[in-house]
């Protein structure tokens, strides 16, 4: 008897270098899922890359992977089937009922078999049949703590599973569970960096408001009453040139602490919209600037806010450092997404690892999910390209507390 990695084989005689291949073959197979696990690969691609393994591997007709939505009905996230075969297409519901595997599994959550589905009852079970499918085998897959789904293995025979066939079966299904806890971390570590994000520009808006209702109204007050003052001391009074030239700092305070509240978060932003804060963006730059903006009236105010930023960065870049005379932005978006590009003639060489803005908006753009990038040759101008995502990490999960949701529709 051998035993390695939880396999048992019963070697001798002849049989040794048969069963030491499959072993060899097993853990091969279980070696190329498990680099697709740690490799971040998405859930479809490799749902159905397991399948496929599982199936060459014991050499069957068809295996499929289900996730339970209920207790009434399953759907299929993956599946492969031998040339001709009939199958369980992806995205197709199935009936959790009777004494197939998959109640069997739902009910026992342990692996589950059936040996002949010649006398199982149910809409399941004839559909089966009607493949041509006689016997299966299947493991649970868990996800925090609790059953997710189930991977499955079927045969035209009936009673054509060895004893063991569960063992190996559970042992890719352990590697999906490892897949979807690595997916979860993912996604809640993605949504509390947008959450973050998120909480950080509602502190701008809310400091930005302070600015205006507050510090800012108390100046322009402060600022009309020098005015009414100067007017009734007359303009021959010596104090008349001293408020004057109080009167043009406090002009100058009120200006500063403007362009201060346009930092932190421009109002505009919030009440008009994206287009609206680009186009005053823009007739503030001291480079010309063209604009090309394309549905982007509707965007979610964090991406119309990273965005924003990105462009502002990028024009302050192009005018302060690298002295460009024209700057192109556009805006677009698509296919979930948003593509944000601002283009200049300047001198080009930025190099973020030297430290600039544009590290702090790489960080940002990825905490949304999305990519930042920066072609900027020496002499040849430089392109920042960023694309977000429409939907914040998180927000479209399938589950309270789960993060993850794979069901195809």
């Amino acid at each position: 008897m051998l035993h390695v990695r939880g396999f048992r084989f019963a070697m001798s005689g002849d049989d040794e270098p048969t069963r030491l291949r499959a072993l060899l073959a097993e853990q091969a197979a279980l070696r190329r899922v498990a680099t697709m696990v740690v490799g971040s690969t998405p859930a479809p691609a490799l749902f159905s890359r397991v399948c496929e393994e599982l199936g060459g591997l014991l050499a069957v007709k068809s295996t499929d992977m289900i996730r339970f939505e209920d207790e009434r009905f399953a759907r299929v996230v993956g599946s492969w089937a031998a040339s001709g075969t009939p199958s369980f297409p992806v995205g197709v519901r199935v009936p959790v009922e009777g004494e197939t595997v998959t109640a069997k599994l739902y009910r026992s959550q342990r692996p589950e078999r059936v040996d002949d589905y010649a006398g199982v009852e149910g809409e399941l079970a004839l559909r089966l049949r009607e493949f041509g499918m006689r016997s299966v085998v299947g493991a649970p897959i868990q996800m925090a703590g609790r059953l997710w789904g189930a991977l499955m293995v079927t045969s035209e025979l009936p009673h054509a599973f060895p004893v063991d066939t569960e063992e190996r079966v559970g042992n890719f299904a352990e590697l999906v569970t490892a897949a979807l806890a690595n997916a979860d971390a993912r996604e809640q570590l993605a949504a509390s960096r947008a959450r973050i994000v998120e909480a950080a520009d509602a502190a701008r808006r809310r400091i930005e408001r302070d600015l205006h209702d507050g510090a800012q109204q108390r100046l322009v007050s402060v600022a009309l009453s020098l005015r009414l003052l100067e007017t009734r001391l007359g303009p021959d009074s010596a104090a008349t040139h001293e408020l004057a030239a109080v009167r043009a700092e406090l002009d100058a305070a009120l200006a500063e602490l403007r362009e201060l509240a346009r930092g932190i978060h421009p109002s505009i932003l919030t009440d008009r919209g994206l287009e609206a804060a680009l186009e005053a963006l823009a007739g503030r730059s001291t480079v010309p600037v063209e604009l090309q903006l394309d549905r982007c009236r509707k965007l979610p105010l964090s991406v119309q806010t990273t965005a924003y930023f990105v462009i502002a960065e990028a024009l302050t870049n192009a005018s302060k450092h690298a002295h460009s005379d024209r700057v192109e932005v556009r805006v677009a978006a698509g296919e979930g997404r948003v593509t944000v590009e601002v283009r200049d003639d300047g001198s080009g060489g930025v190099d973020p690892a030297r430290g600039s803005g544009l590290t702090g908006l790489a960080d940002r753009v990825s905490a949304l999910g999305g990519t930042l990038e920066i072609d900027s040759p020496v002499g040849a101008g430089t392109t920042i390209r960023a694309r977000i995502p429409m939907v914040a990490p998180g927000e479209a999960s399938g589950e309270p507390g789960s993060g993850v949701e794979y069901a195809p529709a």
